[in-house]
């Protein structure tokens, strides 16, 4: 017995998509992912960054998974990073809009920040699947904060691709878009503790 594969959504029919849920979904080629809650020590680790950003950064340029962006793939794709940076020109792109979505028509964010959740599947997307992405879109930092290993792997725009660091124990992350951020990877991990 065969299952009839699931209708492929366009981009256009994900943005009017609503179930009447608060669920949160990506879309992977054409596809709805739903995106379970996360694991309190991500969260609290995302939060831990959004606060330790708001305190250098202007808060409109801040966004903590409420603004999702078109990226490039075998079909249509929009992922919801954990974390965004702003650059001005993707800020006032979204002016007057009614939904959070960089579309591939507006300028990329300057930086993604996306915290790695359990498991080899999630592993994957974060490593690889959403490297390329955001190199596809070229955008200027992606770090992969990963507290399972307990490292950050920066990830940074040069002559046309990424080019990684991985940032471990008493390491500062040194970020061309955020200088002031001068946090070590330990720091980060322990939350301010």
């Amino acid at each position: 017995m065969t299952s009839a594969k699931p209708k492929l959504m366009t981009f256009e029919e994900y943005l009017a998509y609503d179930d009447g849920t608060d669920t949160q979904y990506e879309l992977v080629d054409g596809e709805l992912v739903e995106m379970p809650p996360e694991a309190p020590e991500n969260s609290e680790l995302a939060r831990f960054l959004f606060a330790k950003l708001l305190k250098i950064l202007s808060f409109k340029l801040v966004a903590y998974k409420d603004t999702e962006i078109e990226v490039l793939g075998p079909r249509t794709r929009c992922r919801l990073p954990d974390l965004l940076v702003h650059s001005e020109e993707s800020y006032a792109a979204l002016a007057g809009a009614t939904r959070g979505t960089i579309t591939r028509e507006m300028p990329p964010p300057a930086l993604i920040i996306e915290i790695v959740s359990p498991g080899s599947t999630n592993r994957t997307r974060d490593y690889r699947y959403k490297r390329t992405e955001y190199a596809a879109r070229e955008i200027a930092e992606y770090w992969i904060v990963d507290p399972q290993e307990r490292q950050i792997t920066l990830c940074k725009w040069v002559d046309g691709q990424y080019e990684d660091t991985v940032i471990t124990g008493n390491r500062s992350l040194s970020s061309d878009i955020i200088p002031a951020f001068v946090l070590t990877a330990d720091q980060i991990f322990a939350m301010g503790q």
